[in-house]
């Protein structure tokens, strides 16, 4: 049975918010010790948030798991703000401001999705059911198309700054699969990044999304450590450049043939 663009978007962004949730939860069961960076924001010491960390986690992940079995509006709404707060206490525990750009997806792809259903009429809609038998006017697909573009362009623009200013872990990456200049190599690939981030935002040209997906879904593959979380928290980036691409179909926008 083919699926209709409207239910290819929903299950795609379900899946990346279940991608967001689960990675970013295995992290707080495993304890990673960068948290307690995150923690000190609000002046709670190393042996108390390594005690929170698993319950953290534990939260995140029934998200994960509860958009795919019984998916409600509250799920993308709660992670638009979780994956906001969660990414800008990077900046505020004095990391460089682009690590907030950098995870863009995991804010920008919950609100597309929330723009997708709609937002609901009331509280209660916002635990209903949701299903993917809904009908989308076109410019709601223009809505969403907008917050996909701002959004590639932010992650694009954050980890293209990342490389440019030569991160150790980004460096780390490319010396682990055998690059003997990691700084150059960041430097190209900063500058490649940035580009390709403004032509999404400006015009973007559909070619370039899928070679833009493929580099993403590899270059991420590249962690030295808890390669495979690192990964899977990332999903609202690969489903933010998938997503574009099935909106930027001009298919997708011509009217209808009426007969007289």
């Amino acid at each position: 049975m083919k699926l209709s663009t409207q239910a290819k978007l929903y299950q795609i962004f379900r899946i990346a918010i279940a991608m967001c949730f689960i990675g970013h939860g295995a992290f707080g069961i495993i304890t990673k010790q960068v948290w307690c960076n995150y923690f000190a924001v609000f002046g709670i010491g190393r042996e108390m948030a390594y005690k929170l960390m698993p319950f953290v986690g534990t939260f995140d992940i029934i998200m994960g798991i509860l958009i795919l079995v019984y998916p409600m509006r509250v799920i993308p709404a709660w992670l638009v703000f979780w994956g906001l707060f969660t990414a800008l206490l990077r900046p505020l525990s004095h990391e460089p401001f682009a690590e907030f750009l950098e995870r863009a997806g995991n804010y920008g792809v919950p609100f597309a999705m929330l723009l997708l259903v709609g937002f609901g009429s009331n509280f209660k809609d916002m635990f209903a059911h949701l299903k993917s038998d809904f009908r989308v006017e076109q410019n709601v697909y223009r809505k969403v198309e907008t917050c996909l573009r701002v959004t590639v362009f932010l992650l694009l623009l954050g980890h293209g700054w990342l490389n440019l200013i030569n991160k150790q872990g980004l460096l780390a990456q490319y010396s682990s699969i055998g690059i003997t200049n990691a700084a150059q190599a960041a430097n190209i690939i900063g500058a490649f990044e940035i580009l390709a981030a403004f032509i999404v935002l400006i015009k973007p040209v559909r070619s370039i999304l899928i070679p833009l997906l493929i580099w993403k879904i590899v270059s991420e593959m590249f962690y030295p450590a808890y390669a495979y979380w690192e990964w899977i928290e990332r999903g609202g980036s690969y489903a933010a450049i998938l997503a574009l691409w099935l909106l930027t179909n001009p298919d997708l926008y011509k009217k209808p043939n009426r007969t007289k």
